[in-house]
């Protein structure tokens, strides 16, 4: 995690600060020292991951924006209007915050400034702990370098490569080669796939390590390493463990 911010988010935690953390990469929004959103332009919001994943028509959520976004309740709106339950609302909801603050707490060099008071319209749902937050991005980070130590990867166009004598695709994989055309990076096709884009650099990491697209070449770049064994068996499920533990919370809370 980015140097600046962790100890500026465990201030505001330790003071129980109410606001808005503005950086380059994202903006994080607390309630009494308590993570209750995220933004970041890398990650696709929630809107898109309920809308464009299929689970609620875009007329029902721009109907609660425009019933309850000034209120800085669209959240309760949809789930008081039936349009989604509770559950479902928290799940996506919770999996967006992880998503965003894994981009908004990354390789940043600019300042971050906190704005008291300000309040996201969206209204809190889940509050999470910021050490929870310090501790999901740090094992993201992990995870995707065990994956393919290759960063540029994350952010460069996603270009396919011929597909001979390589390990076979996953239908999650293949929606995202057919929607690579050389000038999409891997934060365009996830907003295009309504997914996370986290989940989306994991299928990336694991495609290029097994040859499917291209590792961008850089001037000082070492020679790429040896495809690691596991590529031949790629779950379908590219974040099952972080699934299984916000379901666990959901129900511990009921």
């Amino acid at each position: 995690m980015s140097g600046v911010a962790f100890p500026t988010l465990a201030r505001l935690a330790s003071e129980r600060a109410t606001g808005a953390l503005l950086r380059d990469t994202g903006t994080l929004y607390l309630i009494d020292g308590e993570i209750v959103h995220a933004e970041s332009p890398v990650a696709p919001g929630i809107d898109v991951l309920l809308t464009t994943g299929g689970r609620l028509p875009a007329a029902g959520w721009q109907d609660a924006v425009d019933r309850a976004g000034a209120r800085g309740q669209v959240g309760r709106y949809l789930v008081e209007s039936g349009q989604v339950s509770c559950g479902e609302l928290e799940i996506c909801h919770r999996g967006a915050l992880f998503d965003a603050a894994f981009f908004a707490l990354a390789g940043a060099t600019g300042p971050a400034r906190f704005r008291r008071g300000a309040a996201h319209w969206l209204g809190p749902v889940v509050p999470v702990p910021v050490d929870a937050v310090a501790r999901e991005t740090q094992r993201r980070r992990d995870l995707l370098e065990s994956l393919w130590p290759r960063p540029e990867v994350d952010t460069a166009p996603v270009v396919r490569r011929p597909a001979a004598h390589i390990p076979a695709l996953v239908p999650r994989q293949r929606a995202l080669l057919d929607r690579a055309d050389g000038m999409r990076t891997p934060a365009d096709i996830a907003r295009l796939l309504g997914r996370p884009a986290f989940h989306t650099l994991i299928d990336v990491r694991r495609l290029a390590a097994a040859g499917h697209i291209e590792t961008p070449r850089t001037g000082t770049a070492p020679e790429q390493p040896p495809v690691p064994t596991w590529v031949s068996d790629i779950s379908a499920d590219p974040d099952t463990a972080l699934l299984r533990r916000i379901r666990d919370a959901l129900e511990a809370r009921l």
